[in-house]
């Protein structure tokens, strides 16, 4: 792990994480009086951008040193434009890879980061920001973070299977999940031959309203835009996993060197100091 953590940044990640779940969640949970109908979580939308600011430093201030800091840049920047020229189309999404490489060579907090700079950066270059975008980077910001606890001991082509796979899940993750903190908000869903009927009922059974969602699920993203991201995803690390890995894991490296260097240098000027005084 180039970029560690310390206990502190865990717990707040492992907090705001939790806390990001329940945002997502919290519609299949509530009981409305029967004639309403679930409002859109406006607090939430306010509160989640927080959520994110508050890890984002926690994590800076835990590990992020200035070239770590610069390589986030760079990546971010680098996803930014990758998603702006795949922008989606049929399911083409290459912005999960790079995230997906970057979160496993430098860990989970640097993952977490990654992922909601780049979305951000990138919904300011596709002119893409809206209500959805704090749950589009938190979401993608657990895609980082995951593949920063991926196993460390495996290597070699097992290594670029694993991340392949990882990034097939996580694919369909990030559409199952983006769904979610729309649904349960949307009347009248326009599918053909179910239309009304895959709507989320406020207080009907949570097994009820989850079947719902996953027909829902499966009829407008699974087949299309979940399944091209997750091909797209899969054979962009099969491809450039190798040499990406290698590039980053040799930037990590020298900026470990750089920053003991400059460690030893300070600590070896104080031992100096002492020893004249």
């Amino acid at each position: 792990m180039a970029v560690p953590l310390t206990r502190r940044s865990a717990a707040v990640l492992a907090v705001a994480s939790v806390a990001g779940l329940v945002m997502l969640c919290w519609p299949l949970l509530v009981r409305l009086p029967e004639g309403e109908t679930l409002s859109p979580p406006f607090l939430f939308l306010a509160l989640l951008p927080l959520v994110i600011a508050v890890v984002l430093a926690e994590v800076s201030e835990g590990g992020l040193d200035p070239r770590a800091l610069a390589i986030l840049g760079v990546l971010s920047a680098c996803n930014a434009v990758l998603r702006g020229l795949s922008a989606g189309t049929a399911g083409i999404e290459l912005v999960f890879f790079l995230l997906i490489l970057g979160g496993r060579v430098f860990g989970p907090g640097f993952g977490f980061a990654l992922g909601c700079t780049s979305l951000f950066a990138s919904a300011l270059v596709t002119a893409g920001v809206g209500p959805w975008l704090p749950y589009q980077m938190l979401v993608s910001a657990w895609v980082g973070m995951g593949a920063g606890l991926l196993p460390r001991r495996v290597t070699g082509r097992a290594e670029i299977v694993m991340l392949a796979a990882y990034g097939v899940l996580s694919a369909y993750a990030f559409g199952l999940l983006m769904n979610l903190s729309g649904w349960p908000f949307i009347l009248g869903i326009a599918v053909p031959g179910h239309a009304g009927s895959l709507d989320f009922v406020a207080g009907e059974p949570l097994v009820d309203n989850l079947q719902r969602f996953a027909v829902y699920t499966l009829l407008t993203s699974t087949g299309s835009f979940d399944t091209g991201r997750a091909i797209t995803t899969a054979l962009a690390i099969a491809l450039l996993g190798p040499a990406v890995l290698t590039t980053l894991r040799r930037a990590a490296r020298r900026a470990r060197f750089a920053t003991q260097s400059v460690s030893q240098s300070v600590s070896q000027s104080v031992t100096q100091s002492v020893t004249q005084s």
